[in-house]
């Protein structure tokens, strides 16, 4: 079987998507897969017939995982005894960590605010391990995405068997008494102590990274710059991998053997190092793939004379193994890449990846490799991909594997045996990684650098598959006359695929987007025609004490609205029309303005903008966008859809949710009221300068409070259905009841995004259905 492992692998993944996504299309594909095996690769019987044994297995092992993937805590208690199993995390004034319940054996994530600046240095620095703690807390569902294309938290932790989410009323660290330790715990136990000393004796871009190349933490870098490493598609050279594992690996095999002990001893004793290795960085998916892989290849060299394994064998049984001990990890998106790309590097090696000669030819020949493999999970995820990824790996691949890596190794050594380190080394790392930093920073904000044609349809994903597997294809075989024409042909139509897809789309939309308490709709036309987006919802920051503050603080705007439009391929607003001042309506849109293209921003004809939107007004005129200020009687049409402002009038001096611009529209043929917090004398004004106006669909003025959506205002303009944009246990109480009686009474169906979430009118021509995200 030697060289078929990969056959095997196959069919084990197969098996397991059959159990957890859908049991028939996989099936069949399975069957096709099987006589595939036999027809075109003349596998013999035995062979056949271990992959299906393996493929049955592994749908059998996966059923199993799901049946008992579940939770037995109940929701009422709320006394629990607590063993840590993680390092805490701690951003600004709330700490989170993962334990253990001692009773069910359960894992949960525990959340707790800290009380004072004294104790979150206490916090920081003492470990949780190795103790058992009674706490108090409230049960808690975590979160899930109430948007398309929003994070689902409470699906990212179940595929990690976490279903609740404790918040804690006092100290984790509160009616704890110590417990025997086991080698687990000790390794996670000097693995804090490492990342704690490398904070306290570095200067912080060293601390930082250095923490994430040995000790495969992140915490601690700045998350502007993390994004840098995202938007330029190196974020992979942070997460220890197997150039990481293969150099630490080398490194110490080679000390070993300079020191004069044996290649067998040696051997024994990275077996025995790894699994140590894996627990000391994190246990990462990409930790775990290249120990398992590197484990496999030592065994095999230590029994050569009985077992011979090749690197497609190793990684293959690495991923048969690591799916059977924990299928749900298919769903991990590190797990996904990981394996994807290094699966894509080894099959590319032997033809594509050998006909290259010099180290930079290679390096660019892998990165291509590596970065068009992993754009189908890349656009699933993520939406885009960065277009110079390719290059800026080609510029800080080697940064890494020959500046970086060596560098904070024996800075960390040095360290530890000597108590100080060089100063001029310190400074020397330190300059090189600023300045390193600030050219990330100028490349990751480079116009034009990021394809986000949005997150492509399972269908669209498999045409990504064969069409990606169709260019190395090409690019394997041996020259002819037109094979730089068909591989350009076959890129073009890759990047084309899913462009051409948002284009054909012949529905438009009308979603009122869950943001919580504000408001934010986007409105979409047919065949990519235009987009508007009617306000962009926003958080209420409050000035608090410097420690408190949060690294990355929540905004609406950053990461909620433009991963919702990111997602339908949406990067350009044609018209951004921000109702009024207030933060729940407007304050997203410095998001919008940096993250998307902006083509006009309508504001209402108000002499006393706030001052929110006059800083709106500074960036858009750095951006050089207009801005459009717009009073009762203006109007514009669109591709068969009307829009008049019916309010407020010219330079409007009065109460700001009265100054809201009012929007009267006819989209996807009906009509439709978008008001924003207009009160219930602004409504008054509209009904009496358009006596006979009738709405089919109303957007419910200040998220349903009542000091909106007056009984006359209803009774006249007869709403056939009601939007209403409102915060979820928000503590205004809205909507009001008396609200919902008067739109009840008026044989109006309502829709709140507190409880169905996103909710959007698909039209085509003139007709169109509404529907929710939540059920």
């Amino acid at each position: 079987m030697s060289g078929k492992y990969f056959y095997v692998a196959l069919g084990a993944f197969l098996g397991v998507i059959c159990s957890l996504i859908k049991l028939f299309p996989f099936l069949i594909i399975g069957f096709l897969y099987i006589l595939a095996l036999v027809k075109l690769k003349k596998f013999k019987q035995t062979q056949i017939l271990l992959i299906l044994f393996l493929g049955i297995g592994f749908y059998l092992r996966a059923n199993w995982v799901t049946t008992h993937n579940q939770s037995k805590l109940s929701p009422d208690k709320t006394f629990f005894y607590i063993e840590y199993m993680q390092d805490p995390t701690v951003d600004g004034d709330l700490l989170k960590v993962q334990g253990k319940e001692l009773k069910y054996k359960e894992k949960v994530l525990l959340r707790y605010q800290i009380k004072s600046e004294e104790e979150k240095t206490f916090l920081q620095n003492h470990s949780l391990y190795s103790c058992l703690c009674q706490v108090k807390g409230t049960l808690k569902k975590p979160s899930t995405a109430k948007n398309p294309n929003g994070f689902d938290y409470r699906g990212y932790l179940a595929a990690k068997n976490i279903f609740w989410v404790i918040d804690l009323q006092q100290s984790p660290l509160q009616n704890c008494k110590p417990i025997k330790s086991s080698p687990s715990i000790f390794i996670k136990q000097l693995r804090f102590t490492g990342i704690n000393y490398l904070k306290k004796h570095f200067p912080e871009e060293i601390s930082g990274l250095s923490a994430a190349l040995i000790f495969g933490d992140t915490n601690t870098l700045d998350p502007e710059l993390l994004s840098d490493y995202q938007r330029t598609g190196i974020v992979h050279l942070l997460a220890i991998s197997g150039l990481h594992v293969s150099l630490f690996i080398g490194m110490i095999f080679f000390i070993g053997i300079r020191c004069g002990l044996t290649r067998q001893f040696m051997t024994n004793f990275l077996l025995i190092l790894l699994p140590v290795y894996v627990v000391l960085t994190g246990s990462s998916p990409s930790v775990i793939r290249s120990c398992l892989m590197i484990a496999l290849i030592l065994v095999a060299e230590k029994w050569r004379s009985h077992l011979r394994i090749i690197t497609i064998d190793a990684i293959s049984l690495a991923f048969i193994l690591y799916l059977f001990v924990s299928p749900l990890v298919l769903f991990d998106i590190g797990f996904q890449l990981s394996f994807l790309v290094s699966f894509a590097i080894i099959l590319a090696a032997p033809i594509i990846l050998k006909r290259y000669q010099g180290n930079g030819a290679k390096m660019a020949a892998t990165s291509v490799t590596a970065q068009l493999s992993a754009m189908p999970l890349l656009l699933y995820h993520y939406f885009g991909v960065s277009m110079i990824g390719i290059a800026a790996n080609l510029l800080y691949i080697p940064l890494f594997s020959f500046v970086y890596l060596p560098a904070v190794y024996v800075l960390f050594f040095i360290q530890l045996l000597f108590g100080t380190t060089p100063r001029i080394l310190m400074i020397l790392l330190q300059k090189t990684i600023e300045l390193s930093d600030t050219l990330l920073e100028v490349l990751g904000n480079l116009p034009y650098t990021s394809f986000t044609p949005g997150k492509p349809h399972s269908i669209i994903v498999l045409v990504y598959m064969i069409l990606i597997a169709l260019f190395f294809y090409v690019w394997e075989r041996r020259p002819y006359l037109n094979k730089r024409v068909h591989l350009m042909i076959v890129v073009f139509t890759i990047f084309s695929i899913q462009p051409c897809w948002n284009w054909l789309n012949p529905y438009g939309e009308v979603t009122m987007i869950d943001v919580g308490q504000g408001d934010s709709i986007l409105i979409h036309f047919p065949h990519g025609r235009g987009n508007y987006l009617i306000d962009t919802g926003g958080s209420l920051n409050f000035k608090e004490e410097e420690w408190r503050m949060r690294s990355k603080p929540f905004e609406v705007g950053r990461d909620v609205v433009v991963p919702f439009l990111k997602g339908k391929g949406i990067t350009k607003i044609d018209k951004l029309i921000l109702t009024h001042g207030d933060m729940d309506h407007i304050g997203g849109a410095s998001s919008i303005l940096s993250e998307l293209e902006v083509k006009q921003i309508l504001m209402p004809s108000v002499t006393e903008p706030s001052e929110t939107e006059e800083l709106i007004a500074k960036e858009a005129a750095k951006q050089v966008i207009p801005i459009l200020k717009v009073s009762s009687g203006d109007d514009w049409h669109q591709n068969g859809n009307d829009f008049y402002i019916v309010s407020p009038e010219k330079n409007f001096t009065g109460e700001r949710n009265r100054g809201s611009i009012t929007i009267v529209a006819k989209i996807g043929g009906i009509s439709w009221f978008f008001g924003g917090d207009l009160d219930q004398e602004g409504e008054q004004n509209v009904i009496v300068q358009h006596p006979n106006l009738t709405i089919d669909v109303l957007k419910v003025g200040h998220h349903g409070s009542k000091t909106s959506s007056a009984e006359v205002f209803i009774n006249q303009i007869k709403p056939k259905v009601a939007l209403i944009s409102v915060g979820e246990h928000n503590r205004f109480g809205h909507p009001h009841q008396e609200v919902l009686n008067r739109l009840a009474a008026a044989n109006t169906k309502i829709y709140r995004t507190d409880l169905q979430g996103a909710i959007t009118y698909y039209f085509y021509g003139g007709k169109g259905t509404f529907s929710t995200y939540l059920p």
